[in-house]
């Protein structure tokens, strides 16, 4: 669904389904801009933010999260400490994704 909103405003997306498809893909075509997922299967989230922030200190990630059992917030603030520029809440509208991103890739 994100991509499908982000294509119609115009970037190009790639979506994958974990932190080790994603630094993969990465690794040989770089993107501008990461957004990942808190929770995902085989890599999630937090350690996918600091294997890219290690390798690509330049890279620009936006980490989102609908919650967990200890709550949403801690793990996006774990998420911003470690290596994300910004975070949202899930569930989002797509405009407050494509305003936060606006946001990130003007820094």
């Amino acid at each position: 669904m994100l991509c499908r909103v982000l294509d119609r405003a115009g970037y190009s997306t790639a979506s994958v389904l974990n932190g080790v498809e994603a630094v993969k893909i990465y690794r040989i075509e770089p993107f501008d801009l990461i957004v990942t997922d808190i929770f995902m299967p085989e890599q999630e989230g937090i350690a996918t933010i600091l294997e890219l922030r290690r390798d690509f200190p330049d890279i620009k990630i936006i980490a989102m999260s609908g919650g967990g059992n200890t709550g949403m917030k801690d793990y996006l603030n774990m998420a911003k400490l470690l290596g994300a520029q910004a975070t949202i809440d899930k569930p989002f509208l797509p405009q407050e994704l494509l305003q936060l991103i606006e946001e990130v890739l003007a820094e």
